[in-house]
């Protein structure tokens, strides 16, 4: 079983025509993931040959839907069209808008996030790599290769280049469902909502959740994996050493004050029971100790 993806799922790609949208719907096809159709208002009615598919691309997304019933998008479009396409695809009931997008300005984060929300979509980013379920689909930028077996680990992380790492690292375990949530100061999915779909889903028996400095959403987390949480959880914190009032990487990851350190978040997790690697391979043998 996956959380949020499976092989069932139909996609559309929001974006998919321009140079990246064409390379990871490429991509994305070529690791399984069933792309229906590409949403594009200059170049409705086209079709775009990929390989040994062809994908029709249509004007907007409740023409896309109403043809293909399509329940997952992903969005590749420039940032100041992000929120437009975000409240598009929530006003026609796609369930899942995994946005790629990075540099979408916090109002209007906020805003398609609230919109969606009161829509019934989930939203995935902005600012993030989307989601994989190995052997089902692949929805965003994740290289599908890094890890191609399913497995029984679950993997949260707001790092794109670190779920690669622990995916690369735990290859040959594998993963139900491995989901970059973003790093942005406002996000639709947080590592709660996948901690929560993670202990819900019967295949995951472990859970690797991977944060960085900046807010408090890993101590937040820390507290619902000693409430609600009874499957393992192995931890890494990204930033020891990053220096105070610099912002490193993502918009959010930033320590102000006494607010939001590496060794704060550390020790919130352990006081909850979780295993915190000191880097992401110790953080990868660790998970592999307790799978054995």
């Amino acid at each position: 079983m996956a959380i949020y993806l499976t092989k069932e799922s139909k996609v559309l790609v929001q974006g998919m025509t321009g140079a990246e949208g064409m390379k990871h719907t490429r991509r994305m096809l070529a690791a399984g993931t069933d792309v229906v159709g590409g949403v594009n208002p200059r170049k409705a009615g086209r079709v775009v040959d990929f390989d040994d598919r062809t994908v029709p691309v249509f004007g907007t997304v409740p023409q896309a839907t109403a043809a293909t019933a399509a329940d997952v998008t992903i969005v590749f479009v420039p940032p100041p069209f992000a929120k437009a396409a975000v409240m598009e695809a929530a006003d026609a009931g796609i369930g899942l808008a995994v946005v790629i997008t990075e540099g979408i300005p916090v109002h209007d984060a906020v805003a398609f996030h609230a919109y969606a929300k009161a829509r019934g979509t989930r939203v995935i980013g902005p600012n993030c790599p989307g989601l994989i379920s190995p052997g089902q689909s692949n929805a965003g930028i994740i290289p599908a290769d890094i890890a191609t077996k399913p497995g029984r680990t679950g993997l949260v992380s707001k790092s794109g280049t670190l779920t690669y790492q622990l995916m690369y690292e735990l290859r040959e375990t594998g993963f139900t469902t491995a989901v970059g949530i973003g790093g942005d100061p406002v996000i639709g999915t947080t590592h709660i909502d996948c901690l929560a779909a993670f202990e819900d889903d019967p295949d995951t028996e472990l859970i690797i959740l991977i944060g960085e400095i900046g807010g408090d959403a890993e101590e937040r987390a820390a507290k619902y994996i000693a409430d609600r949480v009874t499957k393992p959880v192995i931890g890494y914190i990204a930033g020891f050493t990053a220096p105070e009032g610099r912002t490193m990487g993502h918009a959010g990851a930033i320590v102000s004050g006494s607010s939001g350190t590496a060794e704060a978040k550390k020790q919130a997790l352990e006081a909850a029971g979780v295993r915190v690697g000191s880097t992401p391979s110790e953080t990868a043998r660790l998970a592999l100790t307790r799978l054995a």
